[in-house]
C-alpha cells in the first residue's frame, strides 16, 4: 500500500503543518515516515558571487540540528522514521529523490517559510506535485490546527467515485485510514444532468428527456453505490445530482465540513499522459481542505511537458546537489 510517506520540511511553522498528517499516515499503513530538509544556496546578487564555505557549513548544521529536533519530536509514537539533508534547489531535490527512491507518497502543506500568499499552493507546492508523479497530499496552511503527532484523527472523509475501476484505486488506502481512524468515509458519485441546447429556452419535450436521463443515471448510482456499500464495511454512500461534478463536490466537501478529500488521480476519462485529471486540478487550485490524491499511473507512463522537455535538453547544475541521512531508525 504506501512503504514510504516524504514529507519535506523548511524550518517553517507552516510548512510543520503537515507533519501530523503525515505521521497518520505512515501510522496507519505501518510505512516509513521520510522527513527531508533542502539546504538551497542563499540567492545572490550575481551568478559569479561564490557561495562562502564557512557560511554553507554553518547553515548545513543548523538544518541537521533541526532534523534531529523533528527525530525527537517523533520518538513514542512506533514509527520507522528517517531524516534527510538534500543540497539544492528545494523542488528539483524532492522531485528528483521521490522519482529515483519510488517514494509512495509526499505529504506536503501548501505554503512554507515563504508565508502564505493569496494562491492556493505556493510556487515550489505546485512544482513538485505536477512534476513528482507519485502520491500527494495538500494540506491547507491557511487551515492549520493545533494538533499533537500522533494524535490526529480523520473523522469526515469524502471519497468522490465515478463508477470506474480507475477511481477505486483508492479504497484500500481509504480503508486503512478509516479502520485506523474508526471512522465511516463517504462514497460519494455525482449525477450530471444532461445538457441540452441553450440557444432557446427548453421545449417541454427536452426537459422531460433531461429529465429521464437523470432519474435513470440516478438510479444507476445509487445500484453503484449499493454494491459498493455491501462490498466494503462501515462506509457510507452518498448520490448527488448537479449541473457540474466539480462545482457539486465542492459545495458537498464544504457543506459537510469534510476534513479530508480522496481522490485517484485519473477517473474514467481522464489520459493517463496528463499526472492529474480536470476534477482533481481543480481540488488542487481551489480546494479548501486536506487533499489526498492516489497516483493511478505508474510514473514513466505520465508523458512530460514540453516545458519540461525543453527544459531537460538544456538543464545546468543548479538543481543538483548532495544527500546526507541525518539518521534512520524505529521510534519506539
Amino acid at each position: 500500500m504506501l512503504e514510504r510517506v516524504l514529507v519535506p520540511l523548511d524550518g517553517s511553522q507552516l510548512a510543520e503543518g503537515a507533519l501530523a498528517h503525515a505521521v497518520a499516515l505512515a501510522q496507519a499503513t505501518g510505512a516509513c515516515l521520510t522527513a527531508v530538509h533542502v539546504l538551497e544556496p542563499e540567492k545572490q546578487p550575481s551568478q559569479a558571487t561564490a557561495i562562502d564555505p564557512l557560511d554553507w557549513h554553518l547553515r548545513k548544521a543548523e538544518a541537521t540540528a533541526y532534523l534531529e529536533t523533528v527525530e525527537h519530536r517523533l520518538e513514542g509514537l512506533e514509527l520507522r522514521v528517517e531524516m534527510l539533508l538534500l543540497e539544492g534547489n528545494a523542488a528539483q531535490q524532492i522531485v528528483d529523490f521521490a522519482r529515483s527512491e519510488e517514494v509512495d507518497l509526499i505529504v506536503l502543506s501548501s505554503h512554507g517559510s515563504s508565508g502564505l500568499t493569496p494562491w492556493n499552493v505556493s510556487s515550489v507546492v505546485q512544482k513538485i506535485i505536477f512534476r513528482a508523479n507519485t502520491s500527494v497530499m495538500i494540506v491547507r496552511a491557511y487551515q492549520q490546527t493545533e494538533q499533537s503527532l500522533g494524535d490526529l484523527q480523520y473523522r469526515r472523509i469524502a471519497v468522490p467515485l465515478d463508477g470506474s475501476r480507475r477511481a477505486e484505486h483508492v479504497l484500500p488506502l481509504v480503508t486503512a485510514l478509516a479502520r485506523s481512524a474508526g471512522c465511516k468515509p463517504w462514497l460519494v458519485n455525482v449525477v450530471v444532468r444532461p445538457e441540452m441546447p441553450r440557444h432557446a429556452p427548453l421545449a417541454p419535450e427536452d426537459a422531460a428527456l433531461a429529465d429521464e436521463l437523470t432519474a435513470r443515471n440516478r438510479k444507476a448510482a445509487d445500484k453503484y453505490l449499493g454494491q459498493l456499500e455491501e462490498r466494503l464495511p462501515d462506509v457510507q454512500v452518498r448520490a448527488l445530482t448537479g449541473d457540474s461534478v466539480i462545482t457539486t463536490l465542492h459545495d458537498f466537501v464544504n457543506e459537510e465540513e469534510m476534513d479530508l478529500v480522496v481522490f485517484s488521480a485519473h477517473g474514467h476519462s481522464g489520459s493517463s499522459r496528463r499526472p492529474y485529471g480536470s476534477v482533481v486540478t481543480s481540488f488542487i487550485v481551489y480546494g479548501n481542505t486536506p487533499l489526498l490524491i492516489v497516483q493511478d499511473v505508474p510514473q514513466e507512463e505520465i508523458e512530460p511537458g514540453d516545458a519540461e522537455v525543453a527544459a531537460q535538453t538544456g538543464e545546468s547544475d543548479s538543481g543538483k546537489g548532495g544527500r546526507t541521512v541525518v539518521h534512520a531508525r524505529t521510534t519506539q
